[in-house]
């Protein structure tokens, strides 16, 4: 199952209109997250991004609670821009103009109904400047605030005193993530260091697999699940201290939330 249907009470999957009614205006924020169908490579499901869009937000959401800080959860979208990945089969892209308009129409409507502030909580890079384009449209145009949290920003200072440099797609961190979530979809007998073909200082790449033989960096033997659950509490923490600093200034544009230094 891509995105789970276990619905808490604060996921307006759950809610009838009466219930989203109300909910939507006394939120200080609805969230938005964001993942990818696209493939990492021969140990880890496609859904992985997804998949963390799904757990994460709902352990932000939770913890945010007991700050005094009401959110509601959208239902997670789970397709992004991932075109660099389409050489591999299982691959589902949007390209950057449909996905921005996507997110643009969810985020209009979310603020038609009373959204003050939109929390896009991203899990995947290729969205990344889709959604900002997005957000810029939103706030100038449906007087609604928008937060974009890039998630991996907020914990890479642990992760790369952990793993090193190259632990991103399909490495050790989100190995690590879908074994604390979801190990029944780790296929533990296929984790294999990773094989790099280039390492490109200026020139783009053209599809994911010019750099990488099985489709993945680092290497996901490395994986550790019970540091990531620590990982996860203090980039939840991290994330909720950025948004209740934000919430006390003013100013115009996208808050794009960086890791602090």
């Amino acid at each position: 199952m891509t995105v789970s249907l276990s619905y808490d009470d604060y996921d307006l999957g759950s809610m009838t209109w009466e219930d989203a009614e109300g909910a939507i205006e006394d939120a200080d924020f609805a969230v938005l997250p964001t993942g990818a169908i696209e493939q990492h490579s021969l140990h880890l499901p496609v859904s992985v991004d997804t998949l963390r869009a799904e757990n994460l937000t709902r352990i932000l959401v939770q913890t945010a609670s007991d700050r005094d800080l009401s959110m509601i959860r959208l239902p997670t979208l789970p397709f992004g821009y991932s075109e660099h990945h389409m050489t591999r089969a299982g691959t589902l892209t949007l390209m950057p103009d449909t996905y921005q308009k996507v997110v643009e129409e969810l985020g209009a409507s979310i603020s038609q109904h009373g959204a003050k502030r939109l929390l896009i909580v991203n899990c995947h890079g290729g969205n990344n400047a889709p959604l900002k384009l997005a957000g810029d449209r939103l706030q100038r145009e449906h007087d609604i605030e928008v937060y974009l949290v890039n998630w991996t920003s907020y914990a890479r200072d642990q992760l790369e005193t952990r793993f090193g440099e190259d632990w991103s797609h399909a490495g050790e961190h989100e190995t690590s993530v879908t074994e604390l979530f979801h190990p029944e979809l780790v296929r533990a007998e296929k984790k294999e260091k990773q094989e790099r073909k280039a390492d490109f200082n200026a020139r783009q790449y053209t599809w994911y697999t010019d750099l990488a033989v099985q489709g993945g960096r680092g290497d996901p033997n490395r994986s550790d699940a019970e540091f990531m659950e620590k990982v996860v509490a203090d980039t939840t923490d991290r994330i909720l201290d950025a948004l209740e600093e934000d919430l006390e200034q003013t100013g115009d544009g996208v808050h794009t939330l960086e890791q602090p230094s």
